[in-house]
């Protein structure tokens, strides 16, 4: 597609000029929560990937290997969903605390 502006007459139906994906957009950007994922009390149910929405829920191997945050909206399912308990593998915490 051409650098040129076009004028209204030639947008498409729906004016998407360029089809795009999540994958393509850091979506991340305005979480206010983040999940921090615990290697050491993971059990590998992969519960967590399974309910996350935004497929923020890294694999490698067959195993947890970490959390996408580019991607992630702090939305929290991972941390509601794991099952291990008293504490869980993955918690939510404020970005202000992060930074």
């Amino acid at each position: 597609m051409s650098d040129e502006k076009k004028g209204w007459k030639e947008l498409p139906i729906g004016a998407i000029l360029e089809a795009g994906t999540a994958k393509n957009y850091k979506t991340g950007d305005w979480r206010h929560i983040r999940p921090i994922w615990n290697k050491e009390k993971c059990i590998q149910c992969l519960r967590c990937w399974i309910y996350c929405p935004d497929s923020s829920i890294i694999i490698k191997d067959g195993k947890v290997d970490g959390i996408d945050l580019d991607h992630c909206k702090g939305c929290g399912i991972c941390a509601a969903e794991c099952p291990v308990k008293p504490v869980k593998a993955i918690t939510m915490v404020s970005e202000k605390e992060i930074k």
